[in-house]
């Protein structure tokens, strides 16, 4: 059964993207557009201390009307971040992601953030796994 930590390694590392919650929303989001990325983490003293994503700052501040010049990160981060432990099958991180309505889960181990994990990712392990039972299937059926 494959785990978080085989996802991350399908996945490729491309590293996570940090920010402090001392900066602004603006200054998020361009890192946000800048890296190609729909979520960031939140690092205080050396630790995950919340999660921003395009859904935060849409709901939490453009549809407000807040100034995102004016709004720092750690007003309108998800504070109670759901992390999950390399050893993780990926159908408990998938039952996970919909019973808490969540988007993205940081894979750690102790203190040490090895990845993020996105549904995206969850999907496109399955899609590749579906293409190959397909092509198992296809070649059993035509006798190669």
């Amino acid at each position: 059964m494959p785990s978080a930590k085989d996802l991350l390694a399908a996945k490729g590392w491309g590293g996570v993207v940090t920010v402090n919650s001392d900066i602004s929303i603006l200054e998020a989001a361009r890192v946000m557009n800048e890296r190609r990325v729909g979520s960031l983490l939140v690092i205080e003293n050396d630790a995950v201390a919340g999660i921003l994503t395009e859904k935060d700052v849409v709901y939490r501040v453009v549809a407000p009307g807040k100034d995102p010049t004016a709004v720092q990160v750690r007003d309108a981060m998800t504070r109670n971040v759901i992390c999950i432990q390399p050893e993780r099958p990926i159908e408990e991180i998938e039952a996970i992601m919909r019973q808490e309505r969540v988007r993205h889960v940081p894979v750690v181990d102790g203190k040490a953030i090895l990845g993020l994990l996105s549904i995206g990712d969850v999907t496109a392990w399955h899609a590749a796994k579906n293409a190959q039972e397909i092509e198992h299937l296809t070649a059993y059926i035509r006798g190669w």
